[in-house]
């Protein structure tokens, strides 16, 4: 073991980095609650916005932030997701992983520290009471940008793609268990391991399938040269709303990111930080 790798490694086996990371990952759950949240409030007809704001993770802290005691439990959640952060990055850089499945999971671990990061910024920017972008905004800056050029549309084509094979590999790593590799039950019953494997598989299942329909859009946006159905979680949700049964189809989702987001919770209690 390389010089850099021992430090690293003393650095995650301590007692404040344990707490930090699981911390972390309690701050990643709570996101996910309150994304969960507002796709019930879409469900129930809400579909312009009015009282919910965009039906995504940016949306969802700008509700919160619009509570009483908000700001201080965003502040909570930036600090809680910087500290995953810094876990995902040692675990991206540094981690023993040699495989090829086990490289994809560190492209995943990359993807979560992008993701944190963004979310602990938005969360520390509401918390002191200024705007925060949404990411749909974001991706429909980026998707318009794109399309306006000549050989934008493949491209878009190729993102979309990529967005789709994301979400069914958090799919894959969610029905397959494969985040039960990175748990340790050793102190815990046979009956609370099962209720977390069950959790993680429909949580995963459920995210990864929103992800994949956000991809979709993505694609039908640069076939049709409309950017504006690229907006991501928002618009896969909104999208669905209006579908035949979506109601119930939305309430499913719901419980689904709610699954996952206790399974967070659960999961910073039995996850090897390391």
């Amino acid at each position: 073991m390389s010089k850099s790798n021992q430090v690293s490694h003393e650095v995650a086996g301590s007692a404040p980095f344990q707490l930090a990371a699981r911390v972390g990952l309690v701050a990643y759950g709570v996101v996910h609650l309150l994304v969960a949240w507002v796709c019930v409030q879409v469900a129930l007809g809400d579909l312009d916005g009015g009282g919910v704001g965009k039906a995504d993770k940016t949306g969802a802290l700008q509700n919160l932030a619009a509570n009483p005691g908000g700001g201080f439990v965003l502040w909570l959640i930036a600090v809680g997701l910087g500290f995953a952060v810094l876990w995902q990055l040692l675990e991206t850089f540094t981690g023993a992983r040699r495989s090829r499945k086990d490289k994809l999971l560190r492209a995943m671990n990359f993807g979560e520290v992008v993701l944190f990061g963004y979310l602990a910024y938005s969360a520390a920017k509401l918390a002191n009471g200024s705007p925060a972008s949404s990411t749909d905004q974001a991706q429909l800056g980026l998707i318009g940008s794109l399309l306006s050029e000549e050989w934008g549309k493949p491209v878009v084509i190729v993102i979309g793609l990529a967005i789709v094979a994301a979400g069914l590999f958090v799919a894959h790593h969610g029905w397959s268990k494969r985040f039960h590799e990175e748990q340790d039950f050793s102190k815990a019953s046979r009956s609370t391991e099962r209720a977390v494997i069950r959790l993680g598989q429909v949580g995963y299942v459920a995210l990864g399938g929103v992800y994949a329909g956000a991809g979709l859009l993505v694609i039908v946006a640069a076939v049709q040269s409309q950017p504006q159905k690229a907006t991501g979680l928002d618009m896969a949700l909104r999208t669905l709303a209006v579908q035949r049964d979506g109601t119930l189809l939305l309430l499913v989702v719901a419980v689904g990111l709610a699954a996952f987001a206790f399974f967070t919770f659960l999961d910073a209690r039995f996850r090897k930080v390391h």
